[in-house]
């Protein structure tokens, strides 16, 4: 197994149920005005949820809603250390300085691309010192945020704790940006490889920087690696079972429509039929089967699996759910086929342009 098959966080290493100092005063810490916090700070305080302005039922409420709110990390046992958070910001992390020093450029991944894809990816590559240090920095100010919101009280709610915990998670969030923005050319250069007419480039992009902040997020950054061994296997495997799975529906879909006896070609099934067409004909079937009796619309759904039904049932399954015999089910369903057909001729379905 490889290291990025091995970063599943232990029992030892998850997130939210581990050692945190045992009491904590309901004051900012001294290290959040740390000059290497004063960015992440200002990103807080710009999107802070707790106005000075709250009234006690406002506190109680915003209380109650974060003890719902469960935080998650990954921990690591010198964050348990009363000085950790004067140590972890006390050595310079200096993205300003590695991106003056660097030329910025447009990658190879995205050079035949609009340029504002390319922008996207300008950002400066992380060194080794600098993922680590942004990795333990946000694992750090959200395990100290979940810390503060165990201690949360309804019946003696504190403006100043929850202020300190919805900044502590916002300069997470600050961090945990830094990371994704560094890492957007790995998804670029991953998903170019799985456009093809059935699925834009758009379209799994968006896909793949979910899949990356979800990476970021569970990322272990005490096992000696580098993050991008970890996300290249994610990003990927979420591209693929993306394809896949929208090529199984469709496959489904185009089946269906054999079944009823419409010319699905194979010119047809190699190309891509345009979304307007695609609603167009989905709109069309839907009038139809809203046609049959209640009966045999459930019964066709479920056998060409349409609709809400994600999965395709057997005649014998059916005939338990409307309490008649195998066969019944079996007349049921011819019965409804060839009203369809006869539905498919009297609409001339064939004037709709499946092609792209």
């Amino acid at each position: 197994m490889n290291d990025a098959g091995r970063n599943r966080p232990s029992n030892s290493q998850v997130s939210t149920r581990e050692r945190s100092p045992v009491v904590l005063p309901p004051r900012r810490p001294r290290w959040m005005s740390s000059a290497e916090l004063e960015e992440a700070l200002r990103f807080a305080q710009n999107r802070s949820s707790v106005s000075v302005d709250c009234d006690r039922s406002e506190l109680v409420r915003l209380t109650k809603q974060f003890l719902r709110r469960e935080t998650a990390f990954i921990s690591h046992p010198a964050h348990n250390n009363p000085s950790a958070g004067k140590e972890i910001f006390s050595t310079p992390l200096d993205l300003q300085g590695s991106a003056k020093g660097s030329k910025s450029r447009v990658p190879k991944s995205v050079a035949d691309m609009p340029i504002h894809f390319g922008r996207m990816c300008q950002t400066t590559l992380l060194t080794p010192d600098q993922e680590r240090m942004l990795f333990q920095r946000m694992n750090y100010l959200l395990q100290q945020a979940e810390a503060h919101r165990r201690q949360l009280n309804p019946s003696r709610p504190s403006r100043v704790r929850l202020e300190v915990i919805d900044q502590l998670i916002a300069m997470a969030e600050w961090h945990r940006d830094r990371l994704v923005e560094a890492n957007l050319r790995l998804v670029f250069s991953i998903v170019k490889k799985f456009v093809n007419p059935n699925h834009t480039f758009e379209e799994l992009l968006s896909d793949g920087i979910v899949a990356l902040i979800r990476a970021v997020e569970k990322f272990d950054f005490d096992r000696g690696f580098r993050f991008s061994t970890y996300a290249t296997q994610v990003i990927r495997r979420n591209a693929y079972r993306t394809v896949v799975t929208q090529q199984q529906e469709r496959q489904k879909t185009i089946g269906g429509f054999q079944d009823m006896d419409l010319d699905v070609t194979e010119e047809t099934r190699e190309s891509a039929i345009s979304e307007k067409r695609w609603h167009e004909l989905r709109s069309r079937l839907n009038r139809m089967l809203s046609l049959l009796d209640r009966r045999e619309r459930f019964i066709i759904r479920t056998r060409f699996s349409l609709g809400p039904h994600r999965k395709v049932y057997t005649l014998q399954y059916l005939a338990q759910r409307l309490g008649v015999s195998k066969e019944r089910v079996r007349q049921l369903e011819r019965r409804a086929m060839d009203k369809l057909r006869t539905m498919v001729d009297d609409a001339a379905l064939g004037d709709l342009d499946l092609a792209i």
